[in-house]
């Protein structure tokens, strides 16, 4: 179970964010027009093929982030939104990809954070297209989104991508993009979240019938395991679709998964890759999803009725900063690339174990703006 932290440490995490930004400064500068995935040896370039472009939206996500915390007419505000724009804009033919799930990591992270910067109608515009693009996944039978591997396949990483559909519906008014977004949700909610608030990485479905037939996993140690990061999705997912929709099922399923985690959790709220995995890879953990998890509770502490509890979430968040910020950025780690290391992105076939990852960084980044952004305003 997880210690929680009371108070923020101010001058930790503002050095951490500007060592973020010199390490996303170092890789535009070694590698322009690159967009990562995961580092090998503390290396964005390497040899191992990363045909995956689900990670594209972080890069310039990152740079928006400290295009927001740039003090307004400084040098660095203008070298950011340059940055930002310049890595976001080739993305935009991505509102009509139809062969990925992924338009929320997308362009949640780089074109939303671009239209609120600027209001540019025509950022909109392309945030509701790609709304529309994934909403075209839904199964009718089955009520979900189908995930990339095949139109069976129902993903617990869709919580993080199904929040751009509920965006198109309210900027649009349709309501069949709305509804496509809630059954896809409560489907999830039924089938991929536990009674004790684990999860499922996939659900796999009867085309025919549209039933549900079995769980299994890509990245977990086993099917009835609960792969961790697959819950720190569902935690900031659920809280993410409550806040669009304010429907309490969603609420209650993110406060399950929040409690699973911060239950099962190391003391230092870094947790293993999978909650169930055997003794010989318990002790490999996976940075990455205490980032998303952290970033996940301080969304939802805000939106809790119980303000005990809301604290409660909000302390466990700062745990697990510290413990990122104080353990895990390779400062003194020679020519390292990344922000955060320890990441594990796919253990069984061995990819981006103890590494950085483009998604760490990113909810990193995000969860400590937060923080700063918000902590004087709770005293």
């Amino acid at each position: 179970m997880i210690q929680f932290e009371p108070e923020v440490d101010h001058e930790l995490m503002e050095e951490t964010l500007a060592y973020a930004e010199r390490q996303v400064r170092r890789l535009a500068e070694a590698h322009p027009g690159f967009y990562p995935m995961y580092t090998e040896k503390g290396k964005w370039q390497h040899e191992r093929a990363t045909p995956s472009h689900w990670c594209d939206g972080f890069l310039p996500g990152m740079m928006w982030i400290f295009h927001r915390r740039a003090a307004d007419g400084s040098p660095e505000k203008e070298f950011w939104k340059d940055k930002a724009i310049e890595y976001s804009l080739p993305l935009e033919s991505r509102q009509f990809d139809t062969g990925v799930h992924d338009h929320g990591f997308i362009f949640l992270s780089s074109y939303y954070r671009w239209y609120t910067a600027t209001r540019e109608p025509r950022l909109r515009d392309v945030l509701v297209q790609a709304g529309k693009t994934l909403a075209g996944r839904y199964k009718e039978k089955g009520q979900y989104l189908c995930s990339f591997v095949s139109e069976d396949s129902l993903f617990i990483d869709l919580m993080m991508n199904v929040g751009i559909v509920f965006y198109a519906a309210l900027e649009t008014g349709d309501r069949r993009l709305r509804d496509i977004a809630t059954r896809h949700v409560l489907t999830t909610r039924r089938y991929l979240i536990r009674g004790d608030g684990s999860t499922a990485q996939e659900g796999i479905f009867n085309l025919e019938a549209g039933s549900f037939e079995r769980h299994t996993t890509h990245q977990g140690y086993r099917p009835d395991s609960c792969w961790s990061r697959g819950l720190a999705w569902a935690l900031y997912g659920f809280g993410a679709c409550y806040e669009a929709t304010r429907d309490p099922r969603m609420l209650d399923t993110a406060q399950s998964c929040a409690d699973y985690y911060l239950t099962h959790t190391n003391p230092d709220g870094v947790p293993p890759w999978d909650f169930q995995a055997p003794p010989e890879t318990r002790t490999q953990v996976d940075t990455s999803a205490a980032a998303v998890a952290a970033s996940g509770l301080l969304r939802l502490c805000r939106m809790l009725p119980d303000p005990v509890k809301g604290f409660y979430y909000w302390s466990c968040a700062l745990r697990i900063l510290r413990t990122l910020c104080e353990h895990h950025v390779p400062r003194s780690v020679e020519n390292w690339e990344g922000v955060l290391a320890g990441g594990c992105y796919h253990l069984p076939k061995e990819l981006g174990v103890n590494e950085s990852s483009m998604w760490g960084d990113y909810f990193f980044c995000e969860a400590l703006e937060n923080v700063l952004r918000n902590s004087q305003s709770r005293g």
